[in-house]
This record gives C-alpha cells, structure tokens and sequence, in this order.
C-alpha cells in the first residue's frame, strides 16, 4: 500500500497514547495526539471466511505484521505500535497472548522480561499491576514510554478501526480464554486463532466452529484429516510454514478452496526478509502473490506493503461488503 491515510491516523489514535520518549517528538505533537479524538467506528468487516475466499478468488493479499510490527521507536506487541502500522496500511496484524498471575491477558512474547520489556522474571509469576508498569523497548533494545497492552484494549481496537489480528497463544495462556475473550469483546469478526498441530486446531474448533483460524496444511490430505477432527475448511487458511515458498502446494490448496499462507519472518539474517531484501528488491514477494499465497507474514510488513500493489487492491476489494 503506498499511501499513508490521515483520517486512519485520526481514528488510530486513542486517549492516552504518546510518542516514542527516544524519538524526539515535540511537546505540540504529542499533546495533539493525546487530545485526538476517536473517530467513529470503521464500517464493518465482511465475514472472515467470505474476506479471505474473495481475497483468493480476486488475487489479493493481506501482509500480516509479525508481533505487530516493530521497528525503531515502536516494541513488539505493543498497540502504539499497532496504530503505527494501520496509519501507514496494514491490516493485519500477528500477536502473542500472555497471561500474568492474576489471570490479565495482555501481549507478551517470551516466557520471561527483559528482552523486550523493562522488567524481570518470569510472566507466569507476575501480577498484571507490575506488568501494567514495565515500560516496552523497541528493536533497538532502547526503552520507549509505551506498556503491554490488554488483550481486550487490542481486541476493541481492532473492532473500532477494521483490522484483523492473529492470536498466537502463549504457553501461559488457554485457547478457552482468548477466545471467550474476543466473544466479549464482540471480535469475533476481526480475530483468527493460530494452531500449531491438528490437535490444536481441533480444540479451537471444538471451543468455537466458526472461528477463523490458522493450520498447518499444504493439499487435499491435510484439509481432509483436519475435516475429520471437526475443522470447518471455510475457516481454514493453511499454513505452509517459512522455509521455502512450495508453488505446488500453494495450487493445491486453492483447489481445495484454502487460502494460502506463508511466513518470510525468523531469526534476523536467516529469514527470508533479509534474503528476499538484500538485492533491494523484493520481487520474490510479489512471485508469491503470483502462485497464490493470500496471506504473508513477514518481519518487514511496512517495506512489502509499500513494495506491493495486490495488498492495497485486494483489502479494498474484498474487507467490505
């Protein structure tokens, strides 16, 4: 997508919010920010299931920020971080599900602090009202004025301004609980689970057959085995994991009327962002979109997003009726 809207900042923006402290931002700037008011809810998402067939009916495709897309000034799995990236066109975005003590969910990665975030020790042994205190750092390892957000916060935040979000759960966390928590959010429209294994996607589904979710799956077979296991394959999109792009099997898939996904993230200076960037061009992105993947999650969702056309035609397209 290569326009950045500003009525989208707008909405973006919630009470409270501030720049980055390491970025150099003015006092009026970010006053302005914080005083911004909400914009009116966006206008509905179509269906998930109908979003993603019209996607792979249409040759569209949505590049999905792995753990929100950080950068410079903006952590992981932060929702400042999130606004950042839907001023500027993305759409979806993947984020890991933490649970503290106490039982708040909230976006946390690593089984322990300090990585990502001011703190120590380990998730599973803190209170939210000490996490809700930890300030977050960004890629640079320097820290920002930005906090882990709940669950909920995020969950609302998608809803009011039409993203889609990816809920990796966390070893601390249960798929009962997200998902008993998008319901209570009213996300149901905007959330799509991560599995793991066929025995995963068995228990998203058995919690809830209508959710949209992510499943490892690269032809007829493995649609089939996860149909058995009660799996919807209208709520599949089949996940071919970050290797190597495999052409084959992404056709197999939208045979079977899946949708394909594929991950170019990973450890920095192995993944295929680095690899697929270090020419300065991004073509092999472009030749997914070509064999048919619909989804890319990638490390580096602001550069394919400006580098792509079919992102910004196919959102357009396809996210409403």
């Amino acid at each position: 997508m290569r326009r950045v809207l500003g009525w989208v900042l707008a909405a973006a923006v919630l009470a409270g919010c501030s720049e980055p402290a390491e970025t150099g931002a003015g006092a009026a700037e970010v006053a302005a920010a914080e005083a911004a008011e909400p914009a009116p809810a966006a206008a509905p998402l179509r269906p998930l299931p109908e979003l993603f067939d019209c996607l792979r009916k249409s040759g569209g495709v949505v590049v999905a920020a792995h753990r929100g897309g950080p950068g410079p000034g903006y952590p992981e799995n932060a929702l400042e971080t999130l606004q950042h990236s839907f001023a500027q066109g993305i759409r979806v975005f993947e984020l890991d599900v933490a649970t503290s003590r106490d039982g708040v969910m909230f976006l946390h990665h690593d089984d322990r602090f300090g990585r990502t975030a001011d703190g120590e020790g380990y998730v599973s042994d803190t209170d939210w009202a000490d996490i809700a205190k930890i300030r977050l750092k960004d890629t640079e390892g320097d820290l920002t004025r930005f906090h882990a957000p709940k669950l909920t916060d995020v969950l609302l935040w998608a809803k009011q301004n039409g993203a889609v979000v990816q809920l990796d759960r966390k070893k601390t966390s249960g798929f009962r609980n997200i998902i008993e928590a998008v319901k209570a959010a009213g996300a149901e429209g905007h959330a799509v689970m991560i599995s793991y294994s066929d025995e995963e996607a068995e228990a998203i589904a058995k919690l809830d057959p209508a959710m949209m979710m992510t499943a490892s799956a690269r032809g007829s077979r493995d649609i089939e085995s996860l149909e058995a296991r009660g799996v919807d394959r209208t709520r599949i999109i089949g996940w071919t994991g970050t290797r190597e792009p495999d052409p084959p099997a992404f056709e197999r898939l939208m045979n079977e009327g899946v949708e394909p996904a594929f991950g170019t993230l990973g450890r920095k200076g192995e993944r295929l962002d680095d690899q697929y960037w270090s020419d300065g061009d991004g073509s092999e992105y472009q030749r997914l979109v070509d064999d048919g993947v619909v989804l890319i999650s990638t490390d580096e969702p602001l550069r394919v997003a400006e580098y792509l056309e079919a992102d910004e035609a196919g959102w357009t397209a396809c996210a409403r009726d």
